[in-house]
């Protein structure tokens, strides 16, 4: 039992860590603010994180009754989910940025805006469809059925990726002279291939509740 949540653990922080990817918002945090006082970069890195966590924790708590509103099962969203995932992982491992994060028009209007540490730094670089996706799905997992330890894991993950991607907004600019862009590049790839195992293993999850779901009832055999 301590084993499976161990392997839960790590397989839930690495899927929310590799989807959020803090150093890839770092380095648009650095163009964006470059003509900030430190005071109003503070005040940015807040609304970010802020943002980020309050909406990935009410998607996590709320994103399911989505399924009920819907009539959509969890196999059907492992699989939608997977394959959206594996969409931004292979952005991610051509050295792009998904559309699904940030378009050309985001970056264009973040500089007009005053609350750029809401939109679209906190939403949708950190908090985008895709770390919304992945946290649904994990929390559907751990719901069905109920399990508070799992549940409990999934908030720390959160928090955690939260608290790590605060520490390198706070440190953006050291951070990005001591990688470089080629640093980021590879950083970005490496958690692209990652993500990429993470959203094939969501659609084989997907196809064998499929299968257990709607195509063993037909031949008469049970789930097992």
């Amino acid at each position: 039992m301590a084993s499976d949540l161990i392997a839960f653990a790590v397989t839930t922080f690495v899927a929310i860590f590799a989807i959020v990817n803090p150093l890839n918002a770092t380095t648009f945090f650095v163009v964006l603010t470059r003509s900030y006082s430190n005071a109003m970069k503070k005040a940015v890195i807040e609304k970010a994180i802020l943002a980020a966590t309050v909406t990935l924790v009410v998607f996590a708590f709320v994103g399911n009754t989505v399924f009920l509103v819907f009539d959509i099962s969890i196999p059907a969203f492992r699989i939608a989910g997977g394959l959206l995932l594996f969409s931004i992982a292979f952005a991610m491992m051509q050295g792009e940025r998904s559309r699904t994060q940030l378009t050309a028009q985001d970056r264009q209007e973040a500089l007009e805006r005053e609350a750029v540490g809401i939109t679209p730094l906190g939403i949708p670089m950190f908090a985008g469809p895709g770390a919304i996706t992945t946290v649904i799905g994990l929390m559907a997992e751990a719901s069905a059925p109920l399990d508070f330890a799992r549940i409990g894991i999934i908030l720390a993950s959160i928090l955690v990726t939260m608290s790590v991607g605060w520490v390198m907004l706070a440190n953006a600019d050291r951070v990005f002279h001591r990688m470089g862009r080629i640093g980021v590049y590879a950083f970005s790839r490496i958690m692209g291939l990652i993500l990429a195992a993470i959203a094939v293993q969501f659609v084989i999850l997907g196809i064998q509740g499929a299968v257990a779901q709607y195509f063993m009832p037909l031949f008469g055999l049970a789930p097992p």
